[in-house]
This record gives C-alpha cells, structure tokens and sequence, in this order.
C-alpha cells in the first residue's frame, strides 16, 4: 500500500502544469456534472482540450481523437439544456427504455472491436484494445450524458474502473489516481441523478391524480 502512495504522490510532484491543469479541470467538470449545472459545459470543454494533449503524447490515440468528439457533445449538450428545457428550471433527468440500451452497448462493443483491431495492425497504441474499449464506452456515456439520460453514470463507472486499470499497468500513477476521483465523482452523480428522477416522477404523479 505505501508503494501505491508514493506512486501516486510522484505522480503529484513530476507532474506538469498540464497534468495539474487535467486534475483541476477534469474534477471540477465531472463535480458540476453531478450537480446538473450549465457551467459542466464550459469547463469540460476546456477540459478535454488539455487531456486530447496528454493521451496524445502517451500514446492512447483513441481516447485522445475521442476528445474531439467530447467537445462537440459538450457544445450539442449545452444548447440542448438550455433550449430544451421549457418553462422548467432544467431539463429533466430521464431513462432509456431496455432496447436503447442494449442497441447502445452493441454499437460500443462493436465499435470497440473494430478500432481495436484496426490499431493492433497500423499503429503502436500502447494497450490497442483497452485503449479503444475506454475511448468507445466514454463515447456512450458521452452521449447518454449530454441527453441527460441517468444510464449515463453506470457506463461511466465501468469505463472509470477499466482506465483505472490500464493506466496504472501502464505506469501513468496520475492519470490512474484522476479516473479514481472520477469514478468516486460520478457514483455521487449517478445517486443524485436518480434521485432527481424520482422526484421528478414522484411530481408527475401528483400531477395525474
């Protein structure tokens, strides 16, 4: 366990402005997530400008094209709460039925096995297929996310617990150590968005009766 401490506290003391700038960022991006504020949109696009840099450099080239990708569902999803939400205070928290569910955990699985291989024969990704299985499941969660769909989180936690794993074996201490705050983050948004749909549906019914 020392060891894992000190991995973790060389992480904080190597670290360069743009890792700091990543921790800072990626943080308070994912904490205004949780609260389902408008300003998670600016600073997430911030956010995953700086962190394309660094999987860049470190050679995870899906999760750093991804990040592209984040930066245009953060804009689609900033417009989409705001005009979206009526005469409401936000826009409300919803659920996929069953089949939108499956049918977006196909396409990530199958996105994920085919840029995988692809990356495996023409380039030198450091872990080609974990590599892709992060950069195909965040574009899931992304995507259920700025729709404002609770599913969201659940993806983001298996997506948070793999890249734990995989940048830890590739001895990026830091970067692990930031998907562990995630992970932390987003089972609070996970509970507080379900939460926040309860009580919607609860209104609802009051509503109806």
């Amino acid at each position: 366990m020392s060891e894992i401490w000190q991995n973790i506290l060389r992480g904080f003391t190597e670290a360069q402005p743009l890792d700091l700038a990543n921790l800072v960022l990626g943080v308070t991006g994912v904490w205004l997530m949780t609260r389902r504020s408008l300003w998670a949109f600016p600073v997430g696009l911030v956010a995953v400008s700086v962190q394309g840099v660094l999987f860049w450099q470190a050679t995870f080239y899906a999760d750093a094209k991804v990040q592209g990708f984040f930066f245009v569902c953060l804009i689609y999803g900033w417009w989409h709460w705001t005009k979206h939400k009526g005469g409401a205070p936000e826009l409300p928290v919803t659920r996929l039925s069953w089949t939108a569910r499956l049918a977006g955990v196909g396409a990530a699985s199958a996105l994920c096995l085919g840029w995988g291989a692809w990356q495996a024969s023409h380039t030198d990704a450091a872990m080609p297929y974990r590599d892709t299985f992060i950069a195909s499941f965040s574009l899931l969660g992304q995507v259920w996310q700025v729709r404002k769909r609770v599913e969201n989180w659940p993806v983001w936690a298996v997506v948070n617990l793999v890249a734990i794993a995989t940048f830890w074996s590739a001895e990026l201490a830091f970067t692990a150590f930031l998907y562990t705050i995630f992970l932390g983050l987003g089972l609070v948004g996970w509970r507080a968005w379900t939460k926040a749909l309860e009580n919607k549906n609860a209104a609802t019914s009051k509503e109806e009766a």
